[in-house]
């Protein structure tokens, strides 16, 4: 008989809030920054939150995950020793982590995963790292279904995490060097300065423009909703939704939404189980349009270049609403199928193709009246970027997370006792010592309902069973009672059953897949060097922050502008009108010279 496979909802967490939210809407494990040493400097949190959170996650059996994936210098390795310490010590499930010099540390049996920062492309480096005693390793988002599957069937015991929804890097993750040349941020050290979200043109060798200052860089966000189940049968166990900066609506609304088709995924296919316990019910219906969006690609899960850019705006669209009709005095009439509200913000792209936003302050049927005026002409498409509405909803207690439990009172010679059985198998039984009395009317449903009124608790009646050899009465004070104390024992026994991982780095010396490292391969401190030695590696070169490199790659990208423009050789057969090299120039003058390696399907980014 083959064993199901756990199948995880893996949700952000920017902070507290956001994590417990995560969990009310459904995610069985959520990942969230400590207080340094995570890739989104910006998201960090104390470790007495991050307690919190692992206390009300574990109540549902779901995991919480901490990101320490930043490259370290040699100065803080004793810090992050200590801190993760300190995490192991407060209940977190796992670490994920980029730099392999804590794998020389003295580290508690806490499971380590591996970042997607550590370029996770091929079945030897996902292979290498599941020897080496990595538990959960994240997949690159750029890769199809039919690499993942061969990813799967050469390492079947790896747990395999991809990112599913949220924004998309151009760049490969934890090969981007262009922040740090060109503002002295690092990406690999949780300071992107979002380079690619900046204006471009795009000129040839000659020094003709090609395309005149757009986000030529910036991607669509992702959005694999209807290739869920493709990357279930393809190995992957845990589906990530992007987000650590993220707003409270966004983390409710997306992992509802996400939980809600999973869900149904799950109820036809047996061979796969939730990884956690808990329904999750919503007084909202989740829709993905009405969350911060660039447009929505699959990216490559069919292994073909789909239209994946968004060169207009690197901002969030919204949903399309209509267009404009015509512009009147101080009202704008708009045909279109949805209904604005009062409140809403909408925007559109003006002929320059930049983006332009008003606020909407009354609607009265199809006429709109902005709070202030704006330019826009008849035919313009309008998109709602803020439902006010919606907004509203999400801004209340929106879920609530209930775990099923059946309930049994049964008499006993000296009184009674109720029985908590919970979905995972917990069982709790209390008993009440109380002289009988036989009750002069019926008392079997008066029970049941008595029973199943648990209130705010974590838990909800499946079945409620009345094993009485007679018709008893039981005074409504007594039952409350019992049913309390039963409620508090069983969420003890929850949490003091709950199975924790533990995992002791293996001591290795198996090969690293290549016997030489660039500086692409983020070697920040001697550790992490002494780690790629013991496993082979001859030559180790420092990372980019550590020791720039002239003319260095600073972004390789799946994403290619030559067949953006319809000139891949590959795809379209057809060359460029142009004579390359093509360059990016920034509006501030800087130039970055492009090449484009047809082999690996790669464009590459250096400076100019």
């Amino acid at each position: 008989m083959i064993r199901a496979r756990k199948i995880e909802l893996l949700a952000p967490a920017r902070n507290l809030e956001c994590g417990i939210a995560a969990i009310d809407h459904g995610a069985d494990a959520v990942y969230i920054g400590a207080s340094k040493f995570g890739a989104r400097a910006a998201a960090g949190n104390s470790l007495e939150d991050i307690a919190t959170l692992v206390a009300h996650a574990h109540t549902y059996y779901a995991r919480v995950y901490v990101a320490l994936n930043t490259i370290l210098t040699d100065v803080e390795l004793e810090e992050a020793e200590q801190l993760i310490r300190e995490l192991y010590r407060i209940g977190v499930d796992a670490l994920i982590i980029q730099d392999m010099g804590i794998l020389k540390l003295d580290l508690p049996p806490i499971p380590l995963h591996a970042s997607t920062q550590t370029d996770n492309v091929t079945a030897r480096k996902v292979g290498f790292l599941a020897d080496a005693g990595f538990r959960q390793v994240v997949l690159a988002r750029e890769l199809s279904v039919r690499e993942i599957r061969h990813i799967h069937e050469s390492n079947p015991e790896v747990v395999l995490e991809v990112f599913v929804h949220g924004a998309l890097c151009v760049s490969y993750s934890g090969r981007c060097y262009v922040s740090q040349a060109s503002f002295g941020r690092s990406a690999n050290r949780g300071a992107c300065a979002q380079f690619c979200r900046l204006l471009f043109s795009l000129v040839d060798a000659d020094g003709r423009t090609i395309v005149r200052n757009k986000h030529l860089l910036s991607l669509k966000d992702m959005n694999r909703m209807a290739h869920l189940e493709e990357l279930l049968d393809a190995g992957v166990s845990s589906l990530k939704i992007e987000g650590r900066l993220k707003d409270l609506s966004y983390v409710k609304n997306v992992t509802a939404a996400y939980r809600q088709e999973l869900d149904r995924i799950l109820a036809r296919r047996p061979e796969f189980v939730r990884a956690s316990s808990g329904k999750a019910t919503y007084t909202f219906r989740p829709q993905l349009n009405k969350s911060f969006s660039r447009g929505s690609t699959p990216y490559f899960p069919e292994d073909k270049n789909e239209e994946i850019t968004s060169f207009d705006t690197p901002k969030s669209l919204g949903e399309e609403m209509g267009k404009v009709k015509e512009v009147r005095g101080n009202y704008l009439t708009v045909a279109g199928v949805k209904s604005f509200h009062n409140g809403d913000g909408a925007c559109f792209l003006d002929e320059q193709g930049q983006l332009k936003g008003f606020r909407i302050n009354r609607v009265d049927g199809n006429r709109l009246y902005p709070q202030e005026p704006v330019a826009v002409k008849p035919r313009t498409v309008l998109y709602r970027n803020f439902d006010q509405e919606f907004e509203r909803l999400l801004s209340r207690r929106s879920a609530e997370r209930k775990i099923g439990v059946d309930i049994r009172i049964c008499d006993h010679p000296s009184g009674y006792a109720l029985t908590f059985s919970d979905e995972d198998g917990n069982s709790v039984t209390v008993s009440l010592t109380q002289d009988k009395e036989k009750a002069r009317t019926p008392q079997t449903e008066n029970l049941r309902t008595q029973l199943s009124k648990l209130g705010n608790t974590v838990f909800e009646a499946l079945s409620v069973e009345v094993g009485f050899s007679q018709n008893w009465f039981v005074p409504a004070s007594r039952l409350a009672e019992l049913r309390r104390q039963v409620t508090e024992r069983l969420l003890a026994a929850r949490q003091i059953h709950y199975r924790r991982e533990l995992c002791r780095l293996p001591a290795t010396r198996h090969p690293y897949p290549e016997d030489t490292l660039s500086y692409t391969g983020n070697v920040a401190n001697d550790r992490a060097r002494t780690f790629y030695l013991d496993h082979g590696v001859k030559e180790v070169s420092p990372a980019f922050e550590e020791q720039p490199v002239k003319e260095a790659v600073l972004m390789f990208c799946k994403h290619c502008l030559r067949h953006s423009m319809g000139w891949c050789p590959v795809w379209h057969k057809q060359s460029s009108p142009y004579r390359e090299p093509f360059y990016l120039v920034g509006t501030d003058g800087k130039r970055f010279r492009l090449t484009f390696d047809c082999r690996l399907c790669l464009m590459k980014v250096s400076v100019g």
